[in-house]
């Protein structure tokens, strides 16, 4: 995050008390895929809010840690594992290769370099060790009851189709120019979480960048939650899902 964005979480209390009444069905997905096969392995949640995740990986048997840039959020998190620490929100204060599994649930689109910032995911996940990113599709062509402008009408779900096949191409043919796209803040008053993001995150470039780092993605999936699943199979079936609702990404590292 910038300094300026980073610092409307640092102290914002409401924040932490949104995310401290977080359903368990809106991370159950997350923290399960984050689960190492490997028991009482080390695990990593960037972004761990107030520490629900922390929580339930260390209730498992693992060696869980989380970092975030916001106060409030800690001291909640520090209740379910002192593992929990402050972090500047771009290096993770830990050495290379330190994981099993490090994992980032609606992050990546509030960061400010959101390229390295996946870069620096993979750099402390060990060989063979898993990668998980989760967050909204910004660039979604198909869905309903969308919740961000960049998502709503026809006029800007047909320009996030041709952005999208512009940035597939781009990765084909000019990698090293590929940059996930910026967007203007929300910020409204009282706060409204995930607004705010400056970001347009998308499976295509997580993936891309994921790979770009060293990793193999093994699944793409736009349910970033728990359906029934035939629901969930016929809408992860097809490249349509690069398309509708939202982006998680699993990989692997190399």
């Amino acid at each position: 995050m910038s300094a300026g964005h980073q610092e409307t979480y640092r102290h914002n209390e409401a924040y932490a008390e949104f995310l401290a009444n977080w359903d368990a069905n809106f991370y159950g997905k997350y923290s399960d895929t984050l689960r190492p096969a490997k028991p009482g392995a080390r695990v990593l949640d960037v972004g761990c809010g107030t520490g629900q995740v922390v929580g339930r990986l260390t209730e498992a048997g693992f060696e869980v840690y989380g970092v975030d840039v916001s106060e409030p959020n800690i001291a909640r998190a520090r209740k379910f594992s002192d593992r929990c620490q402050m972090y500047d929100g771009k290096h993770l204060p830990f050495p290379d290769a330190y994981f099993a599994s490090v994992g980032a649930l609606n992050v990546l689109e509030h960061v400010e370099e959101p390229e390295a910032f996946l870069q620096e995911l993979v750099r402390v996940v060990e060989p063979d060790g898993r990668v998980v990113v989760s967050s909204p599709n910004f660039l979604r062509a198909i869905g309903f009851r969308d919740y961000h402008p960049r998502m709503r009408g026809l006029a800007n779900k047909w320009q996030n189709w041709r952005r999208l096949q512009e940035k597939r191409r781009q990765t084909r043919t000019a990698p090293g120019a590929v940059r996930f796209d910026r967007m203007a803040p929300i910020v409204k008053e009282p706060f409204t979480p995930d607004d705010d993001a400056i970001v347009a995150t998308n499976a295509l470039e997580i993936s891309f960048f994921l790979e770009r780092s060293g990793c193999e993605v093994e699944t793409v999936e736009c349910t970033d939650r728990y359906v029934t699943k035939p629901v969930d199979f016929l809408l992860n079936l097809t490249p349509l899902r690069y398309l509708m609702f939202n982006a998680f990404v699993v990989a692997r590292r190399k």
